[in-house]
């Protein structure tokens, strides 16, 4: 498994139980990944419809998005 293939799978399971909406920079301390490899891993997410984005300024936050 590729690491960003592993970061895409910690964003999932954080996202599943953080029901708040997290940013890049949190993200990327809880998965101890860059910002720039979460930023990846969420547009990944993003593309196949499995997180929403709300953006709120200067910040975006996401959320895993209930099917």
């Amino acid at each position: 498994m590729a690491k960003i293939d592993k970061v895409i799978e910690n964003i999932k399971e954080i996202l599943k139980e953080d029901k708040r909406g997290l940013t890049i920079s949190e993200l990327a301390d809880k998965t101890k990944s860059s910002r720039i490899t979460v930023s990846i891993a969420l547009a990944h997410l993003e593309g196949a419809k499995d997180i929403d984005v709300r953006v709120i300024g200067n910040c975006k936050l996401h959320y895993w998005r209930v099917k």
